[in-house]
């Protein structure tokens, strides 16, 4: 998973205006979208990974949204367990416990916990499907209703911006975004003391498997993202920002002119760290293939077309362990 890259724990600590800030205000207003367009395109041409200001979702909002998250996390694990996404079947929503999702299973165990849904759904298909609720937690539907809400009209303001950068109509990609598959993620990462190795993080080393996500991290950072040299670069909290970063379909739409970049977490605060991503792909049965502004006869495709959902369950295949039993039979069946 992430290919060839540096798996060292030395982190050369940066300020963050090594990752750029943009200002989403000329795209969110509708003053000048081109040029945040083309701000986007020069960055995940080089980096993948961008801060976003004055992005128009509601600070208190946020604020409600991890209250809900440390009021979860707090919960007794007996109560936690009742929602394990090992019983969601296909809709793959709910608690994440301890040790069962692993971003880079071959060489590391992640030290945290989630929580995982998205958007309501009464009819039960691969990645959709009713959410687990967890009742405790008074307000918890009514605040991640209008959270979700909030990170959709974000994100397909973002995608319209991609599109806008790739020279093609900045509703190019709403076609396959009718029903998307979106994962609204809580994340709790307890701090880790003493000495820490490779094999148990935070969340190991990976690439992002879908179009877009869009980050919240609290104020204890933790993030690293991977650069172009193999320097891993820390990825502190900006206050009032989120953090963007494109994933593997981007870089298959874009025949690697767009590249999704590896990134990891160590929580190495002394406190417990929170984050909440939100993640956005395309519709299940959409078709991921090059655009026509991205090849041509001196620059092929290096991409034959492949199904969103398959490419992702299958992804899902490989980090989660109470889906293993399944895959060791796709793999018997080959």
């Amino acid at each position: 998973m992430g290919g060839n890259f540096d798996r060292s724990l030395n982190t050369r600590e940066t300020s963050f205006h090594e990752i750029p800030i943009v200002d989403l205000a000329p795209l969110v207003q509708g003053t000048d979208p081109l040029k945040v367009a083309r701000e986007i395109g020069h960055i995940c041409e080089n980096i993948g990974f961008l801060y976003v200001k004055n992005h128009g979702v509601s600070k208190q909002l946020i604020e409600d949204a991890y209250a809900m998250s440390r009021a979860f996390f707090a919960l007794p694990y007996e109560d936690k367990v009742k929602l394990n996404i090992a019983n969601s079947g296909c809709t793959l929503r709910g608690y994440v416990p301890m040790y069962t999702e692993n971003a880079d299973p071959k060489n590391t165990k992640d030290f945290k916990e989630c929580f995982d849904f998205g958007k309501h759904y009464d009819e039960v298909s691969p990645f959709f499907g009713p959410n687990p609720i967890p009742e405790k937690v008074e307000r918890f539907r009514e605040v991640f209703d209008h959270y979700h809400a909030a990170m959709m009209e974000l994100a397909r303001q973002l995608i319209s911006a991609i599109a806008l950068s790739l020279d093609l109509p900045a509703d190019y990609f709403e076609k396959l975004q009718r029903k998307p598959i979106t994962i609204q993620r809580l994340s709790y990462y307890p701090p880790q003391r003493g000495e820490i190795t490779l094999g148990e993080i935070g969340t190991g080393a990976h690439t992002d498997y879908g179009f877009l996500t869009i980050l919240s991290q609290d104020s204890n950072g933790g993030l690293q993202v991977q650069n172009r040299e193999g320097e891993w670069v820390s990825a502190p909290p900006v206050e009032d920002a989120f953090i963007v970063n494109i994933g593997d379909l981007v870089q298959a739409f874009t025949n690697d002119r767009y590249v999704a970049t590896v990134h990891r977490v160590i929580n190495v605060s002394g406190n417990a760290r929170y984050s909440i991503p939100f993640f956005i792909d395309l519709d299940f049965d959409a078709k991921v293939e090059v655009v026509p502004t991205c090849v041509s006869e001196d620059n092929p495709a290096r991409y034959q077309p492949y199904v969103c959902g398959k490419y992702k369950y299958e992804r899902f295949l490989e980090t989660y362990t109470h889906l293993q039993p399944e895959r060791e039979a796709q793999a018997e069946s080959a």
